[in-house]
Formats: C-alpha cells, sequence, structure tokens
C-alpha cells in the first residue's frame, strides 16, 4: 500500500513539473489547411419571434455549389440557419443544417454552428466577428471520410455579385 501511495506521489510531482516547465504561449500553434469554399443560396429570412431564449430568426438554404482541393459539389434545397438573437442585438448565435452532395454522387450532412458579435472590442472600438465550426458527416466507406476525422472553422465573404453568403472553410492540422 505504500508502495503505490508513493508511485502516486511520484508521478504527480513528475506531472507538476512537466506542465511548469511548458512555454507560455505555447510553441504549437495548430496550422490551418483550406478544404473548401461554400457558396450557399439562401431565401428570404423568417422570425419565429421571441422565445425564452432569445429572437429565433430561420434563413432557408436553397442551394449552392462547393469546391475545393478534394471536394467538389452541389448544395442540397433543404437546409436552413436556425440563429438566436441576443435582446440587444449584438449577439447571435447560428446553426446551419443542410446537406451537400458531392460530383460522384455522396450525401454528406453538415451542421455549421457559430457566432456572430457585432459591438466593442475591449478597447471599447467597434468590433464585427463571424466565425463557425462546420461539421461533416461523410459515409464511413467514402473518399471523403477524411471530413469525419477533423475540426473545420469558417469565416464569410460577402461579394456584390453573389446573392448568398460565401463561407470559406479550413481544415485544423
Amino acid at each position: 500500500m505504500m508502495k503505490k501511495i508513493t508511485m502516486t506521489l511520484v508521478m504527480l510531482i513528475v506531472t507538476m513539473l512537466t506542465v511548469q516547465a511548458q512555454t507560455y504561449p505555447p510553441k504549437d500553434t495548430p496550422q490551418l489547411e483550406f478544404a473548401l469554399q461554400l457558396r450557399v443560396h439562401i431565401d428570404q429570412a423568417f422570425s419565429v419571434g421571441e422565445t425564452p431564449h432569445g429572437k429565433r430568426i430561420v434563413i432557408p438554404i436553397t442551394g449552392g455549389t462547393f469546391e475545393g482541393p478534394l471536394i467538389k459539389g452541389t448544395i442540397l434545397n433543404g437546409g436552413a440557419d436556425y440563429q438566436l438573437a441576443s435582446a440587444d442585438g449584438s449577439r447571435t448565435e447560428l446553426e446551419a443544417i443542410y446537406c451537400i452532395r458531392t460530383d460522384d454522387g455522396v450525401n454528406i450532412h453538415v451542421r455549421n454552428r457559430g457566432i456572430i458579435y457585432n459591438g466593442k472590442d475591449a478597447n471599447g472600438q467597434p468590433s464585427f466577428y463571424f466565425k463557425a465550426a462546420p461539421q461533416f458527416e461523410a459515409p464511413a466507406d467514402s473518399r471523403y471520410a477524411w471530413l469525419n476525422n477533423a475540426l473545420f472553422v469558417c469565416q464569410p465573404e460577402w461579394t456584390q455579385e453573389f446573392k448568398g453568403i460565401v463561407l470559406n472553410v479550413w481544415k485544423v492540422k
């Protein structure tokens, strides 16, 4: 029993020393690798109204296209972006749920959660932040299974010529 306690204490001390020896900030910064761009067609947004959680807004997803180095295809009609706006309108949580179909006929489910913040930064300056983290659900036996086993981040891009939203997606390496 005493031997077990001694070994546990030694391991605890080694762990504490290892934690203290780590550099701050860490030297290993995650890298990003461009994965794809989604050009999402949307329909007129509508409001569910004020709910116990905030103002609920729904933006139907009606189609579009996507393309990246390892994937290409269309966005299927029938999904939606479900947004929940704070009472003061400065913060919106979003959850877009839809499906995409690759050019070779593979269907992939997408759930994209994010935050839109339009307020002030730590210095009191106006700030706009819009980022999201899409999760992909591809068939495990498909050439797109790599989408199941990584984290992704995305950032929107707006252009005058495209009437919808463009999402640039990076894989976190």
